[in-house]
């Protein structure tokens, strides 16, 4: 998985691109956890938490506007 390190070096566009990437994988694992056919049942937290990071990497970015 992804350090911290390297989600902050990320822009603003790739780290969007990053997130609906892993969100598509959360959402097969999901099926396949439904259906028995998992390998790693930790990847399923663990892609979790990669979201988070990049939600709060942007969030917290020099991306974020001023109000």
């Amino acid at each position: 998985m992804v350090k911290k390190k390297e989600d902050k070096k990320l822009t603003k566009d790739q780290a969007e691109k990053k997130i609906l990437t892993l969100k598509k994988d959360l959402f097969n694992i999901r099926f396949k956890k439904m259906n028995n056919q998992v390998n790693n049942p930790a990847q399923y937290n663990e892609i979790k938490k990669s979201i988070a990071r990049l939600y709060t990497t942007l969030k917290n970015s020099k991306w974020r506007k001023k109000s």
